[in-house]
């Protein structure tokens, strides 16, 4: 299981709980990606990076079957959401904040 407990506090500040096997899932799928800090971070004013967000976190890994402009609505209030971290937007929070707008954490716990 991968160790999500350097994310657990930033996420804690913005989720309405926290599911560890959730975040854990969260962490195992970003795996190497998490080691770049480029890559460990969404960049909310990157339109291609939010596209990318939405086809394959949201479509490919949640499943997620809403229309386009559903699931871009809810990446935008997710970037207002992270807005007090500046451009240091962790990608682990970022797509744990996701899964629980669309009620998909206890999904990807199990």
């Amino acid at each position: 299981m991968a160790d999500a407990s350097a994310y657990a506090d930033n996420i804690k500040k913005y989720a309405k709980g926290y599911n560890q096997k959730a975040a854990e899932k969260i962490v195992g799928h970003l795996g190497i990606a998490l080691r770049n800090r480029d890559s460990s971070l969404v960049s909310c004013s990157d339109q291609t990076e939010l596209q990318r967000v939405r086809d394959k976190y949201c479509r490919n890994k949640l499943g997620l079957k809403e229309k386009n402009d559903e699931i871009d609505a809810a990446i935008g209030k997710i970037c207002e959401t992270l807005k007090p971290e500046g451009g240091n937007k962790s990608r682990v929070t970022f797509y744990y904040l996701l899964a629980e707008h669309f009620g998909k954490l206890d999904e990807l716990a199990s």
